[in-house]
């Protein structure tokens, strides 16, 4: 018994040195006991910031845990996600004798107590969190407040590099009234331990994942006076594989077809058929797939950009083949190819697109076959006239006509201008050559800018989710 109350002195002595007013007297080491010497010491004074003098600065250390992310809002800039908070403080004069009065802690009901009005800045909506009526009182005056809270937070999210973006959101844990002076708030663990921790207990696997976690110690400055705070950083990035199966990858599917399709000849498959119902097809599946999209009026996403451009793509596609074929089948009815246009597409486009320029031929086809017909029949008059002078015959003043020749004539006529015919209808003119070599031009230059697209596309997409992914490690 000598040995306990020399303990017990020992300690007030203690506790006075550092400022505290009194220890608790226990009669015995039971609940009752300890629960009456709070009731007489502490639990009037919940009123009472617990200080000595007004002057003192009471120190609160914030720790948190991320249990969830419930959700990120992009159309209301939102993110919500379940937290446990734990608060730490002192009181100062309180303490208690463990062998005295039975225990080194108790719980209380938080409403006997005084609890600091630390609160989260970013919160937008009311707290739907269980309520946890009571808090740990440890014989040293310390307070250990810890319950969990679903926060709903605001967070400006950047979505330009959706679905491979990383989201940067932050939660500031402060008083709402007391000043610095007053109340100064103080990190518990540190970041790695909070992340640590934080992804040991995560219980949700869903479309973000917990990336980083980084937390800041700041004073917010005011004509009124300072406010101490702790900022936490969440960092998550989104998984992309659910956008990357139904949205990437059947746009790529549709936009390889299409590039494909400018391998039909024109002039002897309906190929504009065949890109309408793919246009058709594209439209159908961005509007099935558009409640996938991120939703905002701030940032254009750079899938958006992608689907619009490939879209885009497509109906240009569309209008070049109604184009080439229109020439196809009727360039014999336009006119003379402008001069500067057969400059720029036929000599310069054409070399960019490696179709060498179409060299013009110098050659003129001439036909003798009717000049070779008319000497054939001039010699069988002289012939015959030649034979009736050696016959001794007397010659005629006019010979009569033969039927047969001017028949043979007139047939000859005849198939001339039916070669002639032939000839202009599969070779075209020269007009209708330089039209359809034009089109081609532009075919192949549409075709390799198809190409030049998705390669482009292909490669960023793939370079944002190199550098998404380098971030973890």
């Amino acid at each position: 018994m000598t040995e306990v109350k020399t303990a017990g002195l020992i300690f007030i002595c203690f506790s006075l040195l550092h400022g505290y007013v009194a220890a608790l007297n226990c009669t015995s080491p039971t609940p009752e006991s300890l629960f009456d010497a709070l009731e007489r010491e502490l639990f009037p004074k919940k009123l009472l910031r617990p200080v000595k003098t007004f002057s003192d600065t009471l120190n609160i250390t914030v720790d948190i845990t991320l249990v969830g992310i419930l959700g990120v809002n992009e159309k209301a800039q939102s993110l919500t996600t379940f937290i446990w908070q734990i608060l730490e403080w002192d009181i100062e004069g309180l303490s208690w004798d463990e062998k005295e009065c039975g225990t080194k802690r108790v719980s209380v009901p938080r409403e006997k107590l005084w609890v600091p009005d630390v609160s989260i800045s970013e919160f937008m909506d009311e707290d739907k969190s269980p309520k946890t009526p009571f808090v740990y009182l440890y014989n040293t005056g310390r307070v250990f407040d810890d319950k969990p809270v679903r926060v709903v937070s605001s967070c400006q999210l950047e979505i330009y590099t959706f679905p491979f973006d990383i989201q940067n959101c932050s939660l500031t844990f402060g008083p709402h009234l007391h000043h610095a002076s007053d109340i100064k708030m103080i990190q518990g663990d540190t970041a790695e331990a909070v992340l640590a921790e934080s992804r040991k207990v995560m219980q949700t696997k869903g479309e973000w994942e917990l990336a980083d976690i980084k937390v800041t110690p700041n004073t917010l400055e005011i004509t009124e006076g300072s406010y101490s705070d702790i900022t936490f950083y969440i960092i998550l990035r989104r998984r992309p594989i659910l956008y990357v199966v139904n949205l990437l990858i059947p746009s790529c599917f549709l936009m390889t077809l299409d590039l494909f399709s400018f391998l039909l000849p024109p002039a002897s498959v309906d190929r504009s058929a065949f890109k309408m119902t793919l246009i058709l097809g594209y439209t159908v599946f961005l509007l099935i797939m558009n409640d996938l999209l991120p939703v905002t009026g701030d940032t254009t996403p750079l899938m958006n950009v992608l689907f619009s451009v490939s879209l885009a793509l497509m109906v240009a596609s569309l209008l070049e083949t109604v184009f080439i074929t229109n020439i196809q089948f009727s360039s014999s009815q336009y006119n003379a190819v402008p001069h500067w246009l057969s400059v720029l597409v036929l000599r310069y486009l054409a070399i960019a697109v490696c179709l060498p320029p179409r060299e013009k031929s110098n050659r003129v086809t001439v036909s003798l076959r009717p000049l070779a017909t008319d000497n054939a029949m001039n010699n069988s008059i002289i012939s015959s006239r030649n034979l009736e002078s050696i016959s001794g015959d007397t010659p005629l003043d006019k010979p009569p006509p033969d039927m047969a020749l001017d028949e043979l004539r007139k047939l000859s006529r005849d198939l001339m201008s039916i070669r002639l015919q032939m000839d202009h209808h599969f070779q075209g003119t020269k007009t209708s050559q330089e039209w359809q070599m034009i089109g081609v031009v532009i075919d192949r230059l549409l075709f390799g800018l198809y190409i030049i697209f998705i390669s482009v596309s292909f490669i960023t997409i793939v370079s944002i989710w190199i550098w998404n992914h380098s971030l973890e490690d």
